[in-house]
């Protein structure tokens, strides 16, 4: 069991947004570190991961399945390197609605959309800032056209800005972000 390979837990489906809110559960240093480190490296053994925070493997897997359980660590996924396997075209695309009655339509929409691999709702003039993966241009093109093509989205305007090269991807949260805020009076 020392060199057990950390596995994604089956979760039930959740909500996008709760009815009620849970606090998350008291998380110590420990904790954070046992975070940060599986955000480099989510295959770690439970015994590399125990010895790098000054525990046993299983008072550390327990935390592990504890921060899993809470729906803190959402899963785990390789990361992919789809530049050596294909030559895809990113885009990133501000979307703004005709009439904001529209908008839960559009969201299931756009949610439903492969190619969308990352989308926001966000504040300001546009509606939704959603980035696009595709094949080639002409991929791109057609997922667009037939999105403006649906009347009953409510697509007003929809800015397209192809991305040249990434400067900086995501590759893991900054270990300050890991703590929980704490809770209002």
């Amino acid at each position: 069991m020392t060199h057990q390979r950390l596995r994604p837990q089956r979760h039930p489906a959740r909500p996008a947004r709760p009815a009620l809110r849970q606090r998350p559960p008291a998380l110590d240093r420990i904790d954070i570190k046992i975070l940060a480190i599986l955000q480099h490296d989510g295959r770690s053994t439970i015994q590399r991961l125990a010895e790098s925070v000054g525990l046993s493997a299983r008072p550390c897997l327990e935390r592990v399945r504890r921060l899993e359980a809470a729906g803190i660590i959402a899963g785990y996924r390789a990361v992919i390197a789809l530049e050596l396997l294909s030559r895809p075209v990113t885009v990133f695309a501000e979307i703004a609605l005709e009439k904001q009655a529209h908008r839960g339509r559009l969201a299931r929409r756009l949610a439903a959309i492969e190619e969308i691999v990352e989308c926001w709702e966000v504040s300001g003039g546009i509606d939704y800032l959603a980035r696009f993966v595709c094949t080639d241009i002409g991929g791109y093109e057609a997922l667009t056209a037939q999105l403006l093509d649906e009347p009953e989205l409510g697509i007003g305007r929809l800015v397209s800005h192809i991305a040249l090269r990434p400067l900086r991807r995501l590759t893991v949260y900054p270990e300050t972000l890991l703590v929980p805020r704490s809770a209002p009076p």
